[in-house]
């Protein structure tokens, strides 16, 4: 055995199954097997509570969540982000709870939950404004703005319009901040 295989294979030795089974997934993710990668993130999903490692446990579900939103599995997939969802909140994790917050509003907007998609969007709003992420708050408010045209409450969506609206006003955006005034206009008269 050449030295190079030997230390491969010392590294090897050293990750345990579960971290070995959860790389495997992230293989099988990388090359659109998502049926095999399921199945090595839940391997990974179960090695990593036997061991007690939580992170571990987070970050499969995580992908296992990611695996059954795509699929449409929403019920299975809002599972796993609520686990995840604990084991952050449990570590006070704020930008992993963050990221499993959008992940949750575009999950129930998927699902045309639209009234669970507003509640959750409007949390994920409230975390930019905190962030003073401009950028976040505009991309929140354009989702928001067209799952309420979806819902038929135009002056809601024309409001999120005019909110985008002043966002760039504040920024001397005035292009962007016209077209986002001119569209919250032709949104209320339909």
């Amino acid at each position: 055995m050449t030295e190079q295989k030997k230390q491969e294979q010392e590294v090897k030795e050293e990750k345990s199954q579960a971290q070995l089974d959860y790389e495997a997934g992230q293989e099988f993710l990388k090359n659109l097997e998502p049926a095999q990668a399921a199945n090595a993130f839940h391997n990974a999903l179960i090695a990593f509570e036997l061991e007690g490692n939580e992170n571990g446990v987070a970050n499969a579900a995580d992908k296992l969540g990611d695996i059954c939103a795509k699929r449409g599995d929403v019920a299975t997939a809002m599972n796993h982000y609520d686990r995840v969802y604990a084991i952050c909140q449990k570590h006070t994790d704020r930008f992993s709870l963050f990221s499993i917050e959008k992940k949750k509003a575009k999950l129930m907007y998927d699902a045309k939950d639209y009234d669970q998609a507003i509640r959750l969007y409007n949390e994920v709003l409230d975390e930019y404004g905190a962030l003073r992420d401009p950028q976040g708050s505009v991309d929140t408010l354009e989702t928001l703005a067209e799952i309420y045209l979806t819902k038929g409450e135009k002056s809601k969506a024309a409001d999120a319009y005019r909110t985008i609206a002043a966002i760039h006003t504040s920024f001397k955006h005035s292009r962007h901040a016209e077209k986002f005034l001119q569209k919250a206009e032709e949104t209320e008269k339909g």
